[in-house]
This record gives structure tokens, C-alpha cells and sequence, in this order.
């Protein structure tokens, strides 16, 4: 209780206000165990807060802030600071954002813990996005978005529509330099794009059914790309243009330049890459099913069906069951990333071999010059490629990102004090296009948790969890974590 005295005794220097809400939390969390790295589930999926290494430890606090004001608008802003050991820094900020909103619109600035996909999954069960989820920490952006389905009154409230649009930019140069060893690449100084729109068609009120479908697409653009010298220094590679045209050029997107000295810049700005996102819901009393698919494609390659039918993706089932003691929800996730466009396909040929166009091997996460589509070491989007983070060699890299995988996860709450989940994945694993493994690499990763807020200290969490790896891509190991949570709000 001093931590939450000592806020609100700063509350009339800040202008707080009798309809202001503010709630404060400290968290600390510790994961030990054998291998070479931690428990997959201990470490993904939580907001860069998890650590690949064996044994870790964090700490971290801080505070929210909203106040509603006349005319549906409201004011918002959050600090978060963490610190500990085994962790990809020392200290960091986690969280340091200030929210405007208005009705449905929000323009949010800073570093915040948000999912970025439209496309609604219980972050819980999942295995994550396809693009952009929850497993690395925040980048810092400026975002204006609904976030929320806002219902068109015009349309009977039979249609919906979510969206965003953001530009930030990546803060891992400095990771990233004394990630890599002598002679590997890494880049500094990224900008971050990010948009998407989602529209449902449905009114559960007066028909059980809504559909959902839409598209997200982010850029990595501009920085530098740099090569580390066998003396420790590093030296300029590539600048890559930073200047008003080419946020436009990110925007649309559009190519970089044909006087761009690497080709991918041609044609488009950066590394692009997206997903169409389709979800059905079907409401049955208090049954709720929900069928999703998460379609990830690179570039122009897969955005369409110009090479056939999708094989990439993430096809989700998601179902929440009546009220129960034993489980609340149940899903199954199936994950594919083998087909990339195939090894060699072509547009067609006019004239001579020099005209034929290449379109193959698009090696997803991997780019020529932005190296991978990464955040701290973690993957961006599709947790189980295994990130930069998991490389011996220490390379900004994904040296697997062919695979074929099945995830189920449970959930449940059998009183109000406890609840459970239990996650498992098994994945097949055949390398990349350009250096495929000599045999077809298999990795399981499993874990179960559980967490108790005692009635008794009702601003406390406690939570404990055990997690298992086995297979031959990260590794064999066991392990667990233990988390303590405070949590006040006024």
C-alpha cells in the first residue's frame, strides 16, 4: 500500500482530477532451467519480456493514467520501466506512451503493449500472429487507429470497421551490434510502418453469424545497414534513404528507386510484408466458435493468388465453452510456412532468358538488407521460427523458416481464485530455400501454468508455471518461472 500512498500523494501535482482513473502494479518474474535455452512458452509471446536464455530474471513497475473528458474525449498515459538479468538489457523502458481519443479515434504516441493485427486471437492460447503480435517488446510509434469494431449506424449495424496506421522506428541497433560477431551484418537506425484495416459484416442481436476479413501490412525502411569488423568496430555497408518520399514510398508501397544499388529495393520500399486476415464467428447460447485464418505473404509474392492457391498461413479454431469449473476455452492452431511461392516459379519469358522474371524462395523473416524481421533477437510475427535469439552463430537471421507445425492450447478457471493453461506445440522443420537442413528437423515445446489471486490479498497475483523443449532445432529442455504480482487501482 505505500507504493499506491506515495502515487496518489502526487496526484494533485499532476492535476488529477475526482473522474481520473490511475492504477499501478510491480511485477517481478524469475525463469531457471537446463539446456541451452529457456522453455519456448516460458519466453514467448510476452511482449519481448521473456528471455532465450536458460535462467533469467526481471523486475519491473509502474503506472497508468486516464481521464475521461465532455464530449467523448479522454486523455491516457502510462510509464513502465523493468530491469534484471539474462535478459537482452540490463534496464529498458517497456512501456512510455500518451494516449488522445475522441469517440472511437485514438492517437496513441510512445512505446505501448499492443497487439498491431487486426485479427482478434485469445493472446492467452495462441501461438501468436502471423506479422505482428505480442511476442517482442513495443516499438515506439505514432499510431492513429480504431481500435475497436466501430458499428456504422447507416448500415443497421450490420457492418464494422477497425484500423490503424503507425510510423515508429526500431531501437535494437545497438543489441544488434553486440549481438553479432566479426563479419556478420546487422542494421541500425530502422523505421517501423504499420497499417490495416478489418471490416465485419454481421449483427449477433437479430443473426448468430459475423464475418470478418481484412489486411496488415508493415515495412521495415531506411537505416543503415552495417558489417562488424574483426576489430570490434563496424563499418557502413548501405545507407538507405530516410527522406519524406520514402515514408511515402512505405506508405503505398511503392519501389525505392531504380537507382537503389539493391535490387529489393526496386520493388518496394523496404522490407514489406502483411497478412489477409478472415474470421467466422458462430454465437450458439452461451457457445462461442470462432474459425480464423492468419494468411502471411512477402512482397507481392502470395499477396494474391497470382501463384495459386495459399499454402502459407495459420488456420485457427477457437471455441469458448458455457460457464464451467474445469475449461473455458479450447484451441487448435495449424501453422504453415513451407511453400514460400515454391523454389523457382516465373512470370513467363519474352524473347530471350535475360527477360525472364524470378519469382521463388521468398525465405520468410529473411531480407537482403534489413537481415530479418526481428525485434531484440525475437521473432515479429510467428513465434515458433525460432528468432535471431536462438542462433549459435549469432546471426540477425531466421535459420529455419520452413515449417509445418500443430498447436492446441486450454484454459480454464475452476474458482475464482485459480485458473490454469496448458500449451503444446509440435513442429517439422526443413530448414530455408537457400540452406535447407539435411534431414527434416522436429521440436515440441509444451508448458503448463498456473495462477491464484487470493480473496484474502485481493491486489496480489502469484503465478507458476513448468515448461518442456524437446527435438533437435532449439533443444532439449525443462524448466519454470515463478511471477508475484501487485496491482492497485484507485
Amino acid at each position: 500500500m505505500k507504493l499506491y500512498s506515495i502515487i496518489l500523494s502526487l496526484l494533485p501535482v499532476c492535476g488529477y482530477a475526482a473522474n481520473d482513473s490511475i492504477s499501478a502494479r510491480v511485477e517481478t518474474e524469475a525463469t531457471f532451467s537446463g539446456g541451452d535455452y529457456a522453455p519456448f512458452w516460458l519466453s514467448a509471446n510476452k511482449y519481448g519480456m521473456g528471455s532465450a536464455e536458460p535462467n533469467s530474471f526481471y523486475l519491473r513497475a509502474g503506472a497508468d493514467w486516464n481521464r475521461g473528458l465532455r464530449h467523448g474525449w479522454k486523455l491516457g498515459a502510462g510509464l513502465d520501466i523493468a530491469g534484471g538479468a539474462g535478459m537482452t538489457s540490463k534496464f529498458w523502458v517497456q512501456q512510455a506512451y500518451v494516449d488522445v481519443s475522441w469517440k472511437m479515434l485514438n492517437l496513441s504516441i510512445g512505446s505501448k503493449e499492443r497487439i498491431s493485427s487486426p485479427l482478434e486471437k485469445n493472446a492467452e492460447l495462441t501461438s501468436g500472429w502471423m506479422t505482428e503480435g505480442n511476442n517482442t517488446r513495443p516499438i515506439p510509434q505514432i499510431r492513429g487507429e480504431i481500435r475497436e469494431f466501430y458499428s456504422l449506424p447507416f448500415t443497421g449495424h450490420w457492418l464494422a470497421l477497425k484500423g490503424h496506421l503507425a510510423y515508429g522506428a526500431f531501437l535494437d541497433g545497438k543489441w544488434q551490434e553486440g549481438f553479432v560477431q566479426p563479419g556478420g551484418y546487422y542494421t541500425r537506425d530502422v523505421k517501423y510502418h504499420s497499417k490495416a484495416l478489418m471490416f465485419r459484416i454481421g449483427n449477433k442481436k437479430k443473426f448468430p453469424l459475423e464475418f470478418e476479413f481484412g489486411l496488415h501490412m508493415a515495412t521495415q525502411f531506411a537505416g543503415d545497414k552495417m558489417k562488424k569488423l574483426a576489430d570490434g568496430s563496424s563499418e557502413l555497408v548501405l545507407d538507405m534513404p530516410d527522406g519524406f518520399r520514402n515514408y511515402i514510398n512505405a506508405f503505398f508501397p511503392s519501389g525505392g528507386g531504380s537507382d537503389t544499388p539493391w535490387g529489393e529495393q526496386v520493388n518496394v520500399e523496404g522490407n514489406m510484408l502483411g497478412s489477409w486476415n478472415f474470421a467466422l464467428n458462430y454465437y450458439l447460447g452461451n457457445w462461442k466458435f470462432r474459425v480464423y485464418l492468419d494468411h502471411y505473404f512477402e512482397d507481392h509474392s502470395q499477396m494474391f493468388w497470382q501463384y495459386g492457391r495459399w499454402k502459407d498461413g495459420q488456420l485457427g479454431i477457437d471455441i469458448t465453452l458455457p460457464r464451467n469449473r474445469w475449461v473455458s476455452r479450447v484451441l487448435w492452431e495449424g501453422i504453415s510456412t513451407k511453400d514460400q511461392s515454391g523454389p523457382v516459379l516465373y512470370d513467363g519469358f519474352a524473347g530471350s532468358f535475360t527477360d525472364l522474371q524470378w519469382s521463388c524462395g521468398d525465405s520468410y523473416f529473411n531480407h537482403g538488407i534489413y537481415n530479418a524481421w526481428q525485434y531484440y533477437g525475437q521473432a515479429m510475427g510467428a513465434p515458433l521460427l525460432p528468432g535471431p535469439a536462438y542462433n549459435r552463430d549469432h546471426s540477425i537471421s531466421f535459420r529455419s523458416n520452413r515449417m509445418k507445425a500443430q498447436h492446441i492450447g486450454l484454459q480454464g478457471e475452476p474458482t475464482e481464485e485459480w485458473s490454469w493453461r496448458v500449451l503444446a506445440s509440435f513442429a517439422r522443420h526443413w530448414g530455408t530455400y537457400g540452406n535447407p537442413f539435411d534431414e527434416v528437423k522436429r521440436q515440441f515445446n509444451g508448458m503448463a501454468e498456473v495462477r491464484f489471486s487470493p480473496a484474502r490479498l485481493k491486489n496480489w497475483g502469484f503465478k507458476a508455471a513448468i515448461g518442456v523443449d524437446k527435438g533437435s532445432v532449439i533443444g532439449n529442455g525443462i524448466g519454470g518461472s515463478v511471477g508475484v504480482q501487485l496491482k492497485i487501482k484507485n
